[in-house]
């Protein structure tokens, strides 16, 4: 393996230049850091960790976190992976800086702002889908402050990596198994948790995608935005439930399962139903026997991987291999809990 002074003499520049772009320290023309960081590869450099987790803890790294307030048992599990993570990576000192909005684009953009004036040097986030947040990231990034988007994501936004589920392959699962449990006929009620969230609105258009291929016989009665509220839920559900005697079947892609699902089993039908995560709030209705499946979506391996991607990004300079980087779903039923 070749040390810093032998990645200077191929690239023909001193070694404190080597040093700066191996520590992602800046400084350092485009053309002459593709050089050395090239004839570092080829040569199969490795830093030293000891020396870099020392140069970190000097540094103070700050990492903002924002998420939502909705659904809160589901972001507790991310933050519990973050929190896991950041105890692996505890040599380097990074401190994580958590705040939690409501569904608003204002709300969240004074938070994005009171993380940034607080010194962050990265930002995991799980966006509202508004221009506002859109302009807000790519000014991010204008400062050299590097973005992750974990369990929704945002267009247009320059940000580094998305961590999450495949929201619209978890919808085309979710219509398959809808298929399967009602025959593959009926009219369903969607509650989504808010257009405005580009991970809901993905699994909606998932799961209608293999309905017009897979089911003709099933149709969508209503969708409606619940805003991830239990209450809400609950009465969105009795109206869906009184407008339309033929329903038979739920689909949840979001949060306000809990609400409305006291409705379901409250009006005493044979509906199927299908929801995501497996909060305890979930498991007990699966366990009555409310809900016949939830897709899971892995939210402790969401927050890790966000800080473990990161924390590449700023401790070594190491870029994500992809921007898309997709968690695992599985289905769980009754006899699975």
């Amino acid at each position: 393996m070749p040390t810093m002074q032998e990645i200077a003499t191929l690239a023909g520049v001193s070694r404190g230049t080597v040093d700066r772009v191996l520590n992602n320290r800046g400084g350092v023309s485009e053309e002459t850091k593709k050089k050395i960081l090239e004839i570092a590869e080829m040569s199969n450099y490795e830093p030293n960790k000891a020396g870099i987790a020392l140069a970190v803890q000097k540094r103070n790294l700050k990492i903002g976190v924002l998420l939502f307030q909705q659904s809160g048992l589901f972001f507790e599990d991310i933050k519990r992976g973050l929190a896991e993570k950041n105890e692996e990576l505890s040599v380097y000192g990074i401190t994580l800086e958590y705040r939690q909005t409501d569904f608003d684009e204002n709300a969240q953009l004074a938070a994005i702002r009171e993380l940034v004036d607080s010194g962050i040097n990265g930002l995991i986030i799980a966006p509202w889908n508004h221009e506002l947040i859109k302009k807000e990231l790519l000014r991010l990034e204008a400062d050299g402050i590097p973005v992750i988007t974990v369990n929704t994501d945002i267009n247009d936004s320059h940000r580094i990596a998305y961590v999450g589920s495949n929201p619209f392959k978890c919808g085309q699962v979710a219509g398959g198994l809808m298929g399967m449990i009602t025959g593959g006929s009926g009219r369903i009620g969607i509650i989504t948790g808010s257009h405005e969230l580009q991970g809901h609105e993905a699994r909606i258009q998932g799961f209608l995608d293999i309905l017009s291929k897979k089911y003709p016989n099933l149709s969508v009665s209503a969708i409606e935005e619940c805003r991830d509220d239990d209450y809400r839920s609950f009465e969105l559900v009795q109206k869906m439930l009184a407008d339309d005697p033929k329903l038979n079947a739920f689909f949840f892609t979001a949060g306000g399962v809990y609400g409305g699902c006291k409705a379901i089993a409250a009006a005493e039908g044979d509906y199927k139903v299908i929801t995501f995560d497996d909060i305890e709030t979930t498991r007990e209705y699966i366990l009555s026997d409310v809900i016949t499946a939830t897709i899971c979506q892995d939210p402790i391996a969401q927050g890790s991987r966000a800080l473990s991607l990161l924390a590449d990004i700023l401790v070594l300079g190491k870029q994500p291999e992809s921007s898309t980087n997709y968690t695992d779903i599985n289905i769980k039923i009754k006899e699975s809990l």
